[in-house]
């Protein structure tokens, strides 16, 4: 006994359901892999729920050509998104899959805060001392600087 608190067996720690939605952007990339094999873990130990979200880089104008080319992109998104869903589901996780146009920092802090993610997971590098200033610009560090709520990178 530890000031007054029994260590029994029989006392079970209650987990906490700190993360209810965590959101997972991804590229498609292989680093990829290891960011959901940690957000599908994350969700089992929180109970959460997961959305996978692909953001398509926009140009500043639009034009029919554009649109069809858009359009495009969205529907291999949209395919390259269910393995990684159906990755979950075999896990017994909830996964949402979404795919949305913008800039891409934007889109992912605006998607975060509308969708009210409490956790984003999200691939990243291994940080390199010179040039410092090239650490700053990219996409893992600007999105943990300007979201709202946590993130965990996953080098």
């Amino acid at each position: 006994m530890l000031r007054g608190i029994s260590l029994e067996p029989s006392h079970k720690v209650e987990v906490i359901d700190v993360f209810d939605h965590i959101l997972i952007p991804v590229d498609f990339t292989e680093k990829n892999a290891k960011s959901l094999d940690v957000a599908i873990q994350m969700a089992d130990l929180y109970h959460s729920r997961l959305t996978l979200l692909h953001v398509i880089e926009t140009l500043e104008y639009e034009d029919a050509e554009l649109k069809s080319f858009y359009e495009s992109l969205e529907s291999t998104a949209r395919t390259k998104l269910k393995p990684m869903a159906e990755q979950c589901m075999k896990a017994g996780i909830e996964a949402k899959q979404d795919v949305v146009f913008g800039r891409r920092t934007v889109s992912i802090v605006d998607y975060a805060s509308d969708q009210k993610a409490d956790l984003i997971i999200l691939s990243s590098h291994r940080i390199v001392p010179d040039p410092p200033l090239k650490n700053l610009m990219t996409l893992s560090y600007q999105v943990s600087i300007m979201c709202q709520c946590p993130v965990l990178l996953i080098k």
